[in-house]
């Protein structure tokens, strides 16, 4: 995200993503939503954990991207797990359609989040981890947790 993060609002973090996938590169793209599923996105009712996204004719969709009926939109509200188109230019669908070609390679969403009034969904370019990555992922986690945990005892002394 850009650094005036004063319009930014988080509304779904994917922090499975970070685990499963080394993220590569990373694109802002828009959503196309109907009415009372922004209202429920105002209210924080998105999740994110098992979504993935793919291109089909030349569009960026995702799938598994849970938005909570609106308690208040009776038949208005739509399915909560439809597929929603996410808005991108023609050239970064052709570069993700390329890179998605190698072997590898996918789109995960990683976080969703409103920029001014807009709703926005954070895709990322990612290469699976292996076993043994997400193991050294772990073990560099907890000796970072440890260091701060005896930094801090060190200065309470």
């Amino acid at each position: 995200m850009a650094a005036d993060a004063s319009n930014y609002k988080l509304i779904a973090n994917n922090k499975k993503a970070r685990h499963d996938y080394f993220l590569e590169e990373c694109f802002e793209a828009g959503v196309e939503l109907h009415g009372t599923e922004v209202k429920s996105l105002r209210q924080g009712n998105c999740s994110i954990k098992e979504a993935f996204v793919h291109i089909e004719n030349g569009e960026v969709i995702v799938y598994g991207m849970h938005i909570s009926p609106y308690e208040k939109g009776n038949i208005f509200n739509k399915d909560p797990m439809r597929p929603k188109r996410l808005l991108l230019h023609k050239k970064e669908i052709m570069r993700l359609l390329g890179k998605i070609k190698e072997k590898g390679y996918t789109l995960v969403p990683v976080r969703v989040y409103f920029k001014g009034s807009l709703v926005k969904v954070e895709i990322a370019l990612a290469r699976g981890k292996k076993l043994y990555d997400k193991r050294q992922d772990i073990a560099k986690k907890d000796a970072r947790r440890e260091a701060q945990r005896e930094f801090k005892v060190r200065n309470l002394m």
